[in-house]
């Protein structure tokens, strides 16, 4: 009699056999969601046998129907982004690339509107920077909830939502009639806007599979970083001739798709999270909060990347206050001629994408195809680094140039020119240590250490301007720009330091798979 009070009934046995599968849902779809290089491919799989066993009173035939439902039939299913053709595939990536190019152009398009904020809110030089400032904390802040909710509802709708808010929220900055108005309106739209860049990797590898990636992965990346270089453009010619007003003017995922396939065919679906339990609440906290803060602290490759990534991010932001300042103290150029002088960054943005390529061109397929050879599963991440060494050299070049160049006595477009080294490093070093974060930790462990490092990238990113003003005024722009490139100097051997010794460190690493 006791013994059968001890065990437990099938009902049960069944009931908590489907909370696990609950909570393991819910895990794998904030932490994939919060993945800057998530891998669908391996993140996306389902065990059929566990959905048979969970909806075991299912009328169908779990030979054929109720696979349908939770995966797809086979390699060449229609319904796969896998599959899909060139121009499809094409259509789905190109607006979201656009999408991430248009939001970040709206953080520094209001940049040359500075001396026009002063006057119409009759606020200090300093004041004026914070619309940017709010702005690129906002697009810090917005992915941590919009990421995992695009894992649940799809990244179509977010982004049915998003693009709408953040065009919104734009308008209302320029109708803005107080100066309070004008930051929550900035700081909403940077909310709004900042989701794009979290999600729009999952699409991108929706799909593309790994092999196919390399470029689209390139171009997608590239185009936030074109944003901050090119708005000040826009924003130049716009704030000039018509005021600072006018600078404001299918679904994807395996999960979502093999969803509504299972409504359409009367099959029942893949266990998903509940978004308002207990146990999904527990997992954003940890994924989202927790997870990343211990791993700055606890993982060298979190930190110190984390930390010099930040600070070149912030020296970027920071020349949408020096740049104004030195274009218009030293020659006298007006709003959009000082604008055009980021164009020297866009440049540069577009050498470091080439650069990266062909790292992973020339070295790292090279590598990885020697390691298959030799019958290794994978390639060390440390091959991943070489165009951060090269990036190493870059920044501090662009930044001592731009230091000891910027004088009425030299022509002007020599301190736009250093734009192109900087911005060439700056970006080579961004997306040389991602890649390596993410084949060091995984794509789960991975999408905690990249929000670790996007928290402190876009909070220190945002505060930078706030000073940059008042420190080229004091310390003058030779002797300003020059410190910022000594720190760069002294961070110079972070990259190299990891590609000796990073196969050592990941040993010692809690959360590195590869160890």
């Amino acid at each position: 009699m006791a013994d059968t009070c001890d065990q437990p009934s099938d009902a049960d046995a069944e009931k908590h056999h489907k909370s696990e599968l609950e909570a393991e849902a819910i895990q794998e779809a904030i932490e994939v969601g919060s993945s800057h290089d998530g891998d669908p491919e391996n993140d996306d799989s389902y065990d059929v046998e566990k959905a048979s066993t969970t909806h075991s009173k299912t009328k169908h035939d779990p030979a054929t129907p109720v696979v349908t439902a939770q995966d797809w039939t086979r390699p060449d299913d229609p319904g796969n982004p896998h599959n899909w053709s060139r121009w499809k595939k094409a259509r789905h990536f190109w607006p979201v690339a656009f999408l991430g190019f248009a939001c970040t152009t709206g953080s520094s398009i209001i940049s040359p509107a500075n001396q026009d904020l002063q006057q119409d809110f009759d606020i200090s030089r300093t004041a004026a920077i914070v619309p940017l400032s709010v702005f690129v904390i906002g697009l810090g802040l917005g992915p941590m909830i919009a990421a995992p909710l695009s894992e649940v509802y799809g990244r179509s709708l977010v982004y049915k939502i998003i693009a709408p808010v953040y065009v919104l929220f734009l308008m209302g900055s320029g109708l803005s009639q107080s100066f309070a108005s004008l930051i929550v309106c900035r700081l909403f739209a940077g909310l709004s806007s900042g989701p794009v860049l979290a999600i729009g990797s999952g699409t991108n590898a929706d799909l593309f599979v790994p092999k196919d990636r390399a470029f689209t992965t390139a171009m997608f990346i590239m185009m936030p970083f074109l944003g901050p270089a090119f708005g000040p453009v826009i924003g130049g010619f716009a704030a000039y001739y018509r005021g600072w007003r006018w600078t404001m003017w299918s679904e994807t995922y395996k999960k979502i798709i093999l969803q509504k396939r299972a409504k359409k065919l009367g099959l029942p679906p893949p266990p998903g999270p509940k978004i308002l339990s207990v146990e999904y609440f527990k997992t954003l906290v940890t994924v989202t909060l927790v997870r990343p803060v211990t791993m700055l602290v606890s993982e060298p490759i979190v930190l110190l990347f984390g930390m010099y990534t930040a600070f070149q991010f912030s020296i970027l932001f920071g020349y949408f206050a020096a740049y104004p300042y030195t274009f218009t103290t030293v020659y006298g150029f007006n709003t959009w001629q000082y604008g055009l002088t980021f164009l020297g960054i866009g440049v540069g943005v577009f050498c470091a994408v080439a650069t990266c390529i062909l790292c992973d061109r020339f070295v790292y397929q090279k590598k990885h195809y020697m390691a298959v050879k030799e019958g290794r599963a994978i390639v060390d991440p440390e091959h991943r680094l070489y165009a951060a060494m090269i990036g190493a050299f870059c920044t501090p070049i662009g930044l001592f140039w731009f230091a000891w160049t910027a004088r009425s006595d030299i022509h002007w477009i020599s301190p736009v020119l250093a734009g192109i080294p900087f911005a060439l490093g700056n970006l080579s070093l961004f997306i040389s240590a991602a890649l390596y974060t993410i084949d060091v930790y995984g794509p789960l462990n991975g999408a905690s250490a990249m929000a670790a490092n996007g928290l402190l990238r876009y909070v220190l990113g945002g505060c930078f301007p706030l000073f940059t003003f008042q420190m080229y005024q004091n310390l003058t722009i030779k002797w300003a720009t020059s410190m910022l490139g000594f720190i760069c100097v002294a961070m110079m051997p972070i990259p190299f330091i990891f590609f000796k010794y990073g196969p050592v460190i990941r040993t010692r690493s809690r959360y590195a798979p590869v160890s």
